[in-house]
């Protein structure tokens, strides 16, 4: 009931006001928005309503303009229509306005009327059936970029009732002459087949990939048409066995041959993706495997960290049942993986350290000789801290114990206290592998004597586990 009065109590006030308003409009604005503080009621923002308002006026009379200074004029409405969208104002009132206004070969305006376009269609698909036109005509324009845009908003509504329109400019980008569109057009397919699968199915897109796959000249279509085609089988092939098959005929030794000898011209991130692929290839014999190995050799020597692992990934997946030959794979990768831990972000050290980890804990023995790489730096994070101390211990022999305890035992003065803690610790499982026991007893009880409660605490844990094993 209170509510009901309140709103009762606004609206006599709201036409009380208009008429305060025509005889003292200096004090009208002050006076209502007292009113409406004081009932505690949502006050309306009367000034984003005028802006819009006065956004739409502007947008009609440029709308079709071609004078000199017309596009500059709509940049500067376009970026206002855009800001206040991203601050969360709604101004989906102006969608006929801005689709009346992107008449214009102005790429920077085609720009901001798509991402205009493309917010306000996914939610209110009415709104999307006036952008098809335009969109449509815009896909059949001189200039490839603005193909390529038009395109891409095209199939980025995500209204399953407009998927029909989809069809056809899908057709025709795979087409084009220009490599962008095609580009385009191969991401296209794949949101129309998260749309409406059998309308991708019907139209018979899966096929036209695969020969774009297999024939284009451009390897960044090429990649596309891979993820693309692994994105859609994948799906269908657990309802279709026809899929499935088509899946498998990915890892067939001509379609890998093929990327392989390629693999060179490839991005960065298709590289990943073809040798992702390799991997799950398996090769007819052990030469075929030698054949694979040394293609990518000089992969190994990648500045990218992610093609490097990709690559070891392949090296180790080819040779597992080759136990000779697996372990020199290790030896051969141990270096680019070495130098990837220092040469990029703690990131980046942290991911090439967690594979490094596996490899150390499988065969630690070859990386003893290099245990100086696993030495923590002051500035790196904690968790890659954490995870070197690890590695420390575990390459721990005969041959490096004392270097790498006299290491460890700085480590134990550290500011950061888990590390501090985790350094102690890695002491007594190294006192436990039978290495130089009296010596490194020696620096455990070192570390009672310094004035520091969680040093002192951890060393008496780790001491009192050495008579369980050396009684």
């Amino acid at each position: 009931m209170l509510t009901s009065f309140n709103w009762c109590i606004s609206l006599f006030c709201l036409f009380f006001f208009f008429f305060f308003k025509l005889f003292y409009y200096d004090y009208y604005f002050y006076v209502l928005f007292n009113i409406y503080s004081i009932l505690h009621l949502p006050c309306p923002d009367l000034s984003r309503k005028s802006e819009v308002t006065d956004l739409r006026s502007q947008l009609r009379q440029l709308a079709g303009s071609r004078a000199p200074g017309a596009d500059d004029a709509k940049r500067d409405l376009f970026k206002k229509v855009i800001s206040n969208m991203t601050i969360g104002i709604d101004v989906s009132s102006l969608f006929g306005e801005m689709v009346m206004c992107s008449a214009t070969s102005d790429i920077v305006l085609k720009k901001m009327c798509y991402l205009y376009v493309g917010n306000y269609a996914k939610v209110n698909p009415d709104l999307a059936l006036l952008t098809i036109n335009f969109l449509q005509r815009d896909c059949k324009d001189d200039d490839p970029m603005i193909r390529g845009l038009a395109l891409r908003s095209l199939c980025s509504l995500r209204v399953a009732n407009l998927v029909e329109y989809l069809v056809g400019p899908l057709g025709s980008g795979l087409k084009d002459n220009n490599s962008y569109v095609r580009t385009v057009a191969v991401i296209g397919v794949v949101k129309l087949y998260h749309i409406s699968a059998s309308t991708c199915l019907d139209a018979d897109f899966p096929a036209t990939l695969k020969h774009l796959m297999l024939n284009d000249p451009d390897t960044q279509v090429v990649a596309n048409c891979l993820s693309a085609l692994q994105e859609i089988w994948t799906l269908e092939s657990t309802s279709s066995e026809e899929a499935a098959k088509e899946r498998e005929t990915l890892v067939s030794k001509p379609v890998i041959y093929y990327l392989l000898n390629r693999i060179k011209e490839f991005s960065e991130w298709a590289q990943c993706l073809v040798l992702e692929l390799v991997a799950k290839y398996i090769p007819s014999d052990n030469s075929e495997i030698f054949d694979i190995m040394n293609l990518l050799e000089d992969r190994l020597q990648h500045a990218n960290g992610a093609v490097v692992l990709a690559t070891s990934k392949v090296f180790l997946h080819l040779t597992l049942s080759m136990a000779d030959v697996h372990q020199q794979v290790y030896e051969r990768i141990k270096a680019p993986l070495l130098t990837q831990v220092s040469a990029g972000s703690p990131e980046q050290s942290y991911a090439v350290l967690s594979h490094l980890h596996l490899l150390v804990m499988r065969a630690p023995y070859i990386f003893s000789s290099d245990y100086k790489h696993f030495y923590c730096q002051y500035n790196e994070p904690s968790y890659v801290k954490k995870l070197k101390l690890e590695m420390l211990t575990a390459v721990a022999n005969e041959s490096n114990t004392y270097d790498i305890v006299t290491e460890l035992c700085e480590y134990a003065a550290n500011v950061d206290i888990p590390i501090a803690r985790e350094s102690i610790r890695a002491v007594g499982k190294i006192a436990l592998q039978q290495y130089d026991v009296n010596a490194i007893v020696d620096r455990l009880l070192q570390f009672l004597e310094m004035e520091k409660d969680y040093v002192t605490c951890e060393a008496l844990v780790n001491i009192t586990s050495l008579p369980a094993r050396y009684p």
